[in-house]
Order: structure tokens, then C-alpha cells, then sequence
């Protein structure tokens, strides 16, 4: 008599769940088709994205992290993608698309091993092999770059810069981008330190993207507190103050009786006394611009027009650090303590019209250690786009003055590290050997991108950098104008050696995770809405265990 058996549930209903080689081939589809989203935004001919938010926001981007950030990408491994470009982006500040692109290759290259059954865990060893020999190539063929070389980071900041919506006035923006970095570059014992956050980008529609500047000091985007004051003071000395210039209302409550009209007036006239004293001690220590973290009450500020001095009241926080960086001065917390010595310094302290908004520029400070870029341009959209190009060039030169070495761009270094890397999947033995091959291949994805977004047959043009890579010319790049090679150092296409190193790392990193998954059980607890036909990154319609 046969009994029946009982099945056996171990996951909550409503759990979805997929494993084995559906799991792995439904991830490397998620981690390419995000990768495919951006691929055309690569290089000086790639296209823009225009993303509507659900609020019907408009962004209009060729910048990879951007893009992937405003598209709200859902599935769980695609996800893992994105965080691919914000390391990169956080850790350079450009070539994000240039990861993305790069990891979603080396999975669809894994994806072939896959089918020709070699496991998972060789393939991701001999990614992790070729990641590191690959490290060592690259910092093989970089060059040597200092603060000196003025020029080569001018063409450091225009390569990051073509390709977006900043191109046409590249040449004006890389001065600027070249110029704020240097202005904020501290050398500690030989170390190299720069501080992105030390250069501050505002941008104001209006006018054309040529007008953008560069300001030695901040730009504050407030207006003076009174009309009474001066719009424009020389030799500026300036009193940063953290604390209100109003009287102190008490912490408890307290009455106060007034028995003669005469009291009330010795009352307020009392109340005067002490704001005419507050604003006596900041002109007593020898300021004429008061920047003030908190309020200014009126009468304080009648009594300050007066003694002309030019006051902003409520500056940010970060704004009043930068300042303090910028003019050398220190914030004052307690009035009573202001002296001298804590005043900052700047050549002009000025209220500027800007499009429709008055701004107080401080400017011309001796040695700023912060510093201020204004970007304009005609639309929101264009003035957005030019801030992102700005953070991308000012991000590569930043990268190649902190660990001074620089590579050739425009697909050269990526056609010499496949040479090699081939080489090197040659000395080996065992099958790591067909994954580094794999490795070698994927690089190679970059000059190819480069090649289709231009329109020109990536073959063709492979075969030809290959030939003269194979000749020694280390900087054979795609001259995506012209559809034929060419010396990118020469050419003037360089970029920072930490682009490279870092999207190799980054994106060899991810795709070893991605590969070592074999089971996705997605909880029934994370019930949202099942994707749309399409969804998120245009995923295919019912992909299993993805209702997430």
C-alpha cells in the first residue's frame, strides 16, 4: 500500500524563485540591457537621452550615471550595474558610461563560456587574473603629468568635455575647469590633495554658455540686506558671523509691567542700545562686510547701511565654510570675540544682477581655496547639461593631478591593453586561459562603441588600430571624424589613468557577482507592482522572479 508524500514547502506562497542557468541568464540579460541604454551615449558622437520623470521633469543627458539614476531602474541585478557608474562617478567623476559599458560586455562574453560549459567560478578567476594584470598594463603605459603642464590638462578637460552639451565653448570652459583646480590643489608632504567640494558650481540661466566665469572666491546667492548699503566695497574686510545680529528673545516667559508711558520708552530705547552696541563691535573690529549665518534685525540693518557696511544675512552653512576657506577669515560664533585677526580678506565684494536675481560676488581673494564657477546658457536644460560636463572635466583633471599619470583616449589604450592581455592569456594554462581571452575581447567593446556611434564599420577600423598597435604606436585611437586611426595623443585626446583603472576594477568587480549567482528567490513580502511589458530599462515582458 503506497502512501502519498506529502509536498514540502520551505518558502513563504507567493515566493518567486529562479536557479540555475535561468537565474544566471536572466541577470547577465538585466546587467546588458542597462548597458545597451547608455552605449549609445558614448564618445564625441554619441547622443543624449531626454528622461521625463513622472512629474513630467525633463532631463536631457549624455552623462552614463545620469542617465541610469533618473531612469529608476528596479530589477535587483541591473541595479547592481548602476552602482557601477556611481563609484565611478564618485570616485572620478567621469567615464561612467565607459564602465557600464565595459561590465555588461564582460558578462555577455562570460555568457558564451557559459554555453560551452565552462563553470562560473573559473570564469570569474580569470576575470579576477585579467583584471589585475590588466591594472598593471595600464599603469605601464601611462604618462607622467604635473601642474605644470598647463596644457595637457586643457586637453584633458576638453576630451571630457566633447561629446556633450559643453562642446562648443570647450575651449573657454577647459581654461576654467584647468584654472579652478589648480586654484584649490593643496600639496601635503609631496601628497597631491584636491577637494572637489572646494569648487563650487552655481548656474544662473541667461546669456550664452561663453559667458560662463570663473570666480577667485564665492559666489553667494544673496542679495545685500539693505538698500542703503553700498553695492560695491574695495578691500573688502570681511566678518563672518554664526550667530543672529537681533536681540534675544528669553527662553521662558516673562512679564513685564509698565506702569508710565515714559518706562516704555526707556525700554525701547534700551533694545536699540544693544543692537547699536552688536553692530559698534563689528564695525570696531575694523570690517566693512558682515556675512551672516542667521538673521540681521531691521534696525541692526538701518545701523549698518549707515556706517556703510555691506551685509547678507541667512548664508548656508557650506556657503560660510567656503568663505572661510576663500578669504582666509574664521566664523565667529560669539560677537563680543570678534577681533581683527578673524576678519577674511577679499580684493571686491560686490552685488551683481545676474539674469533676474541679484548675487554678491566675493572676489579677487589673494590665495582662495575655494573658488566659484558660474555656468550659464540659454535653458534650464542646457545650463544642467553644461554643470554635468563641468563636474566630469573638472573630476578628470582633478584625477590626473592626484596620482599624475595620464593615457591617450579615443579607444588607444583599450586596443594596447587586449593586445597584451592576450599575450598574457597565452602564457597561461588550464581554462582561465579562454577567460582572460574573453577579458581581452570585452575591452575591445570601447573603440568598437566608439566606431557604431560615429557610423563607422567597427571592423574596418579595429583591424587597422590593431595593425599599428602591433607596429608599437601605443596611442592608436579612433578618429571618430574622419573614420580612420590616429596618434590620440597627438590629436590631443588625453585622459587621467584613474578613468581607466578605476572602470576596469569596477566593472570586472560587478561581473564576477553577477556570474557567481545561481538562484534569485525574490520574497513574496517585496510585492510591488508586476512589471510592465518593457519595464524598467526596457526589460522583456514576464521575466521570472522579477516582480519585484
Amino acid at each position: 500500500m503506497s502512501k502519498e508524500v506529502q509536498p514540502i514547502f520551505i518558502l513563504p506562497e507567493g515566493t518567486q524563485r529562479t536557479t540555475g542557468k535561468n537565474a544566471q541568464r536572466t541577470n547577465i540579460m538585466a546587467a546588458k540591457l542597462v548597458a545597451e541604454t547608455v552605449r549609445t551615449t558614448l564618445g564625441p558622437k554619441g547622443m543624449d537621452k531626454m528622461i521625463v520623470d513622472g512629474l513630467g521633469d525633463v532631463t536631457v543627458t549624455n552623462d552614463g550615471v545620469t542617465i541610469l539614476e533618473e531612469m529608476q531602474i528596479e530589477h535587483p541585478s541591473a541595479k547592481m550595474i548602476v552602482e557601477v557608474a556611481k563609484t565611478q562617478e564618485d570616485e572620478v567623476g567621469d567615464g561612467t558610461t565607459t564602465a557600464v559599458v565595459l561590465a555588461g560586455e564582460l558578462l555577455k562574453n562570460a555568457e558564451q563560456l557559459l554555453d560551452q560549459e565552462v563553470h562560473p567560478t573559473i570564469v570569474a578567476r580569470g576575470y579576477r587574473l585579467a583584471e589585475s594584470k590588466a591594472q598593471e598594463i595600464l599603469n605601464k603605459i601611462a604618462e607622467d603629468v604635473s601642474e605644470k603642464d598647463t596644457d595637457i590638462l586643457k586637453k584633458i578637460a576638453m576630451t571630457a568635455m566633447t561629446g556633450k552639451g559643453a562642446e562648443s565653448s570647450k575651449e573657454k570652459l577647459s581654461e576654467i575647469a584647468v584654472n579652478s583646480v589648480k586654484a584649490v590643489v593643496e600639496t601635503d608632504n609631496g601628497n597631491t590633495n584636491i577637494d572637489r567640494d572646494n569648487i563650487k558650481l552655481e548656474k544662473k540661466v541667461g546669456s550664452s554658455v561663453e559667458e560662463s566665469e570663473l570666480v577667485t572666491g564665492i559666489v553667494l546667492d544673496k542679495e545685500r540686506v539693505h538698500a542703503g548699503m553700498p553695492r560695491f566695497v574695495k578691500n573688502a574686510k570681511i566678518a563672518l558671523v554664526d550667530s543672529a545680529v537681533e536681540i534675544k528673545n528669553t527662553e521662558i516667559d516673562a512679564k513685564i509691567q509698565i506702569t508710565d508711558p515714559n518706562q516704555m520708552q526707556a525700554f525701547i530705547d534700551q533694545e536699540e542700545k544693544m543692537l547699536r552696541d552688536k553692530v559698534d563691535k563689528i564695525v570696531g573690529s575694523g570690517a566693512n562686510v558682515v556675512i551672516c549665518q542667521k538673521g540681521i534685525d531691521d534696525m541692526a540693518q538701518h545701523f549698518l547701511a549707515k556706517k556703510g557696511v555691506y551685509a547678507v544675512r541667512r548664508a548656508k552653512q557650506s556657503d560660510m565654510s567656503a568663505l572661510a576657506r576663500a578669504t582666509g577669515g574664521k566664523v565667529v560664533t560669539n560677537l563680543d570675540d570678534l577681533s581683527k585677526d578673524d576678519l577674511g580678506a577679499a580684493g571686491v565684494v560686490e552685488e551683481v544682477k545676474v539674469g533676474d536675481e541679484e548675487m554678491t560676488y566675493v572676489k579677487e581673494c589673494k590665495n582662495p581655496k575655494s573658488v566659484t564657477m558660474l555656468v550659464r546658457g540659454g535653458t534650464e536644460h542646457v545650463v544642467d547639461e553644461v554643470k554635468r560636463a563641468m563636474e566630469d572635466a573638472i573630476g578628470d583633471v582633478a584625477a590626473a593631478l592626484k596620482n599624475g599619470k595620464v593615457v591617450g583616449g579615443a579607444g588607444a589604450p583599450e586596443v594596447e591593453l587586449a593586445k597584451q592581455l592576450r599575450k598574457y592569456a597565452d602564457s597561461l594554462s588550464g581554462r582561465e586561459q579562454l577567460a582572460v581571452q574573453a577579458f581581452a575581447n570585452s575591452v575591445e567593446i570601447i573603440p568598437r562603441t566608439l566606431a557604431e556611434n560615429a557610423g563607422i564599420d567597427p571592423i574596418d577600423v579595429l583591424t587597422e588600430l590593431k595593425a599599428a598597435h602591433d607596429k608599437g604606436d601605443k596611442w592608436a585611437g579612433i578618429d571618430v571624424f574622419k573614420g580612420k586611426a590616429v596618434d590620440a595623443w597627438k590629436k590631443g585626446v588625453i585622459e587621467p589613468l584613474k578613468i581607466k583603472t578605476q572602470a576596469v576594477s569596477s566593472a570586472a568587480e560587478v561581473a564576477v557577482m553577477i556570474l557567481r549567482i545561481d538562484d534569485v528567490i525574490a520574497g513574496s513580502g517585496s510585492k510591488g507592482p508586476e512589471m510592465p511589458p518593457g519595464g524598467p530599462g526596457g526589460m522583456p515582458p514576464g521575466m521570472p522572479g522579477m516582480g519585484m
